[in-house]
């Protein structure tokens, strides 16, 4: 068995126990289940982890519980062990989820714009590490180093944090630097690189110093083809190059090539504040998330959109930031 099948069985088993007999799964109506989706609802303040695509249809054709078939999900304020972090208000608006794989084990990477960033193993539901960057922050993203090791970008601090998290699950030790805007992060785990998208620029840091007492130098800077750079996801159909959302388009950047070029989706309403993007590995469909602006927050939706074939699922009654493919990328053997 693949290890993409294992992947899906687990998901597909406990999303039974927890969605109860009301679902039906993709493959009794003839469709291959996908990978599972990851959302953040500011609505229930809570990471959702979603049946695929397809079992999301298939949901909705045949009459499923309310369209939300949850396989896991974490939310800070039912966590005891960040308690003492005060969730009530830095875990306000939170506004990441990241999938990543270290030792054998799943971790969910998130933040919120209250100031949490939190790194939560999937397993068992605990707190591995997290943080209160302050309510004047705003983390926007994070990312999990080889070592143990977190990154997190703050858009309204203007910088980016390399906490040494190996040290312990609260430590607060790290390095910085400064970039106005800091809305992405990624590791490319091919370099070693720790890119950072801001406003204006998306900019290669190189890791040095101890997992004790890291160092983050510039190695490269590019500057964006316009302003307002929020996510920053890699292609996974072609390893080394990204995703890379601004204000008004989507882009896909060569680093080799040192080449934005510019996706064209449905329409140019669709290109415009995507907040979150990715691929589905295997097929190549894109999953973007963009405001919708019918609800009550200028900036959330209630909508997952795909690209490439095109298609929408809606969830009412959710504020969803970002939605990203819930899988298996690794940060360390």
């Amino acid at each position: 068995m693949s290890k993409r099948a294992r992947v899906w069985r687990a998901a597909a088993g406990l999303a039974a126990l927890v969605v109860g007999t009301g679902a039906v799964p993709a493959a009794a109506v003839g469709i291959r289940p996908g990978w599972a989706v990851a959302v953040v609802d500011q609505a229930s303040r809570r990471v959702l982890v979603l049946q695929s695509a397809e079992e999301l249809s298939a949901l909705a054709a045949f009459g499923g519980q309310d369209g939300r078939p949850v396989v896991w999900s974490w939310s800070a304020d039912a966590a005891g062990d960040v308690r003492d972090l005060d969730p009530r208000r830095s875990w306000e608006h939170p506004d990441e989820a990241k999938s990543r794989v270290r030792h054998g084990r799943r971790y969910l990477l998130t933040t919120a714009s209250g100031g949490l960033a939190a790194v939560v193993d999937t397993t068992t539901g605990a707190v591995a590490w997290a943080t209160d960057t302050g309510p004047a922050a705003n983390p926007h993203s994070a990312e999990l180093l080889p070592d143990g090791n977190v990154a997190v970008a703050a858009s309204t601090g203007g910088w980016v944090r390399l906490y040494a998290a190996s040290l312990g699950p609260r430590s607060t030790a790290h390095a910085e630097f400064r970039l106005p805007g800091a809305h992405g992060l990624h590791r490319d785990g091919r370099t070693g690189l720790l890119w950072a998208l801001g406003d204006e620029t998306l900019t290669a840091l190189r890791v040095g110093g101890t997992a004790a007492a890291p160092t983050l130098t510039a190695e490269r800077t590019v500057p964006l083809p316009e302003r307002g750079g929020h996510d920053l996801a890699p292609v996974l159909a072609a390893p080394g190059r990204f995703w890379v959302s601004t204000a008004a388009h989507l882009w896909r950047y060569d680093p080799a090539a040192d080449r934005f070029s510019r996706i064209r989706l449905g329409s140019e309403r669709a290109e415009r504040e995507i907040k979150s993007v990715g691929d589905e590995p295997g097929t190549g469909r894109l999953l973007t998330a963009a405001p919708d602006h019918t609800g009550p927050c200028s900036w959330c939706t209630s909508v997952l959109t795909l690209h490439r074939p095109d298609g929408a699922r809606s969830l009412p009654g959710t504020h969803l930031y970002k939605a990203r493919w819930w899988t298996s990328w690794g940060s360390g053997a």
